[in-house]
Formats: structure tokens, sequence, C-alpha cells
């Protein structure tokens, strides 16, 4: 019997490596970083919209 508890086909079903409440971890993780990049990258140009903005080169003649 513990063998069969160690095999990766046990129950005659594949197991996927992951325990009960981890399978939309992944994608809630990724959702994370994007929310985070996204929330610098707001900030960014919130801080350096004005001087970006005001500089000679950006000029529409």
């Amino acid at each position: 019997m513990k063998n069969r508890d160690r095999s990766p086909l046990a129950g005659g079903e594949a197991r996927s490596g992951k325990e009960a409440g981890e399978s939309g971890q992944g994608l809630a993780e990724y959702a994370l970083v994007l929310a985070l990049v996204a929330l610098v990258c707001v900030a960014a140009l919130g801080t350096l919209g004005g001087t970006i903005a005001a500089s000679p080169g950006w000029a529409i003649p």
C-alpha cells in the first residue's frame, strides 16, 4: 500500500502535483503582478508627464 500512495497514477488518475486550493493561484499571482506594473506605469506618467509635454522636442508645429 505504501508504494501505491507514491505512484504518479494513484487511483488511475494523473496527479497534477498541486494541492486542492492551488488551482487558481498562478492566475491570481499573474493578475497581481500585472496590476502592479500598470500602477507603476501610471505613476511614472503622472510624475513625468508634465516634464515630457513641456520639453521642446514634443511641441507640435
